[in-house]
């Protein structure tokens, strides 16, 4: 058992504040496991640049935890948390990692090193970026995110005619357009490096089932609890920021209100799309069998 710093009365959402790497030492000796792992570790981009929020100048550092040590210690930074994810998962499990191109090439050469098989790097595409200001290479819009199973032989879950439907019948592919968070995001604050709800969501249907159990190792504010929470999954998140943490706990309160969780699946396109496939199933079990 680990100790948390919050779980809800059910314990389908729990938050550790400790290091990501020893609380997955813990869990292994348990011999639990995650079906699935989604990751958004630190991208070594706190280092004196700008950047441009809400029409201001900026500057880009984030904190302690988002500076480069050196490109050898960051790669075994990358290749620790990376390893201690594999042994934490189910053979059919799976891990998804966001990056930018600051550390997402690291990313995959760890990947390949300890036997994962890649299945697909999805292109985020941001609709809303924010502009450069050097104006000497172009706006940076995308950010990665590599999905990778833990055995190279072993079937993994994807849900593909979901992924279908959302996608007006045709296969979905591995460029989404997607805005970066909104300001229904972020009542409380926002985390540096926060994501989209509608992204989570998204990565959760198609590689996850009810009652599954998600692990974020950097969860920072917990959107991917979030999306856990709206989807039915069960969540770990784990954190060494407590100020983040707390950030967490008031968005997962928020989204227990019944009011507030149907206001965000009404602004979460592939969660209004999921909605009206149940009301669907329901009317066709109310009414039954038609002759036309």
């Amino acid at each position: 058992m680990i100790e948390t710093y919050f779980k809800n009365d059910a314990r389908t959402f729990g938050l550790s504040n400790a290091d990501c790497v020893e609380v997955m030492a813990q869990i292994e000796k348990s011999s639990f496991k995650f079906d699935m792992v989604f990751a958004d570790p630190p991208y070594f981009l706190s280092s004196g640049g700008i950047s441009v929020q809400s029409g201001k100048q900026v500057c880009v550092d984030k904190g302690e935890w988002d500076k480069s040590q050196g490109s050898e210690k960051d790669l075994e930074f990358t290749r620790e948390w990376l390893s201690a994810v594999r042994k934490i998962l189910k053979p059919r499990g799976t891990v998804w990692v966001s990056g930018t191109y600051h550390n997402i090439f690291q990313v995959a050469h760890c990947l390949q090193e300890l036997d994962y098989k890649i299945l697909n790097v999805i292109t985020w595409q941001k609709t809303n970026p924010p502009p450069n200001l050097s104006c000497r290479y172009f706006t940076y819009s995308t950010e990665f995110i590599i999905w990778a199973r833990r055995e190279k032989k072993e079937p993994h879950f994807f849900n593909y005619e979901l992924m279908k439907k959302i996608n007006g019948g045709e296969q979905m592919r591995d460029v989404w357009t997607m805005p970066a968070i909104a300001r229904w995001e972020k009542t409380f604050g926002k985390h540096p490096t926060q994501k989209p709800l509608p992204l989570l969501c998204r990565i959760l249907m198609a590689a996850t089932q009810e009652y599954e159990w998600v692990l974020d190792p950097f969860t920072g504010s917990s959107t991917t609890g979030i999306a856990c929470s709206l989807l039915n999954r069960r969540f770990l998140g784990i954190d060494q920021e407590k100020d983040f943490l707390d950030l967490s706990i008031k968005r997962y309160d928020e989204c227990q209100q019944p009011a507030v969780a149907t206001d965000f699946r009404r602004r979460i396109p592939d969660l209004c799309y999921l909605d009206s496939l149940a009301e669907a199933r329901e009317e066709a079990a109310e009414y039954g069998d038609s002759l036309f």
